[in-house]
């Protein structure tokens, strides 16, 4: 599966949409909260990047008060929202927490070798 757009992924999902899939394309993994206004700011940002980057990156929204997704933020000691994740072969890579400008993680994307 490649990811070109956003998908949402859940305690269910992130196995396939995220775990597997992060072996075709390096993956950003959102968790965010619907209350979060950082969340909210750099929903956008994200969205218009993976758009801008053209498959080169696929983008996951795990929203952590929906069902038992919060157990997905725990896995992986997420303490703040947001927080994104970059996952490559099945692993996480790098991580942020907080909103970032768009120069921003285009910057940490190519620290990670990714664009």
């Amino acid at each position: 599966m490649t990811v070109s757009t956003s998908i949402n992924a859940s305690v269910d999902t992130f196995q396939e949409y995220v775990l597997e899939a992060s072996h075709n394309q390096p993956l950003l993994v959102d968790f965010w909260a619907e209350w979060c206004s950082p969340c909210l700011v750099i929903a956008p940002v994200l969205h218009q990047l993976i758009d801008e980057l053209d498959g080169k990156v696929g983008l996951v929204k795990v929203e952590v008060d929906d069902g038992e997704n919060m157990k997905l933020a725990g896995r992986y000691n997420v303490r703040g929202f947001p927080t994104i994740m970059l996952f490559r072969n099945g692993k996480e890579v790098a991580r942020f927490s907080s909103a970032r400008s768009r120069q921003w993680i285009m910057q940490f994307l190519r620290d990670q070798s990714v664009i």
